[in-house]
């Protein structure tokens, strides 16, 4: 699926995106809440300064995705490959993180209030 056909999409009321392949895609700076990216393959992919409130991200590749300053607020990461992401000042409120191994990705700056990391563990410092 192209990026226009998918933003065309979602503007039309779609959220299920799940299983899409959006390699490489320049997705920086676009609303796309609630989205539903499980076990979506976005390796590479430029998602930075996007809105993703809520997206689902379970079981999807992101591996060396860009979502520096990205908006993730409870979005759920639950066994995606986050291997050399990219979350520099990505807010992450909320988020979870469970099954996600997160020593290859860059936190720099990012904010995780209440970062869910494992079952019932959460995170209430914000990473710097």
């Amino acid at each position: 699926m192209k990026i226009h056909e998918l933003l065309s999409r979602y503007a039309a009321g779609q959220r299920n995106f799940s299983g899409i392949n959006l390699m490489a895609a320049r997705l920086r700076n676009v609303d796309l809440r609630q989205i539903n990216f499980s076990s979506a393959d976005l390796t590479s992919a430029n998602l930075s300064y996007a809105y993703l409130n809520g997206a689902d991200f379970r079981n999807a590749n992101l591996q060396n995705v860009n979502l520096s300053s990205a908006n993730l607020t409870q979005a759920n990461f639950t066994g995606a490959n986050l291997v050399g992401a990219n979350l520099t000042n990505a807010n992450l409120t909320e988020a979870n993180l469970t099954q996600v191994d997160l020593r290859k990705v860059n936190l720099s700056q990012a904010y995780m209030r209440r970062v869910i990391v494992s079952e019932g563990v959460e995170s209430n410092h914000p990473v710097s």
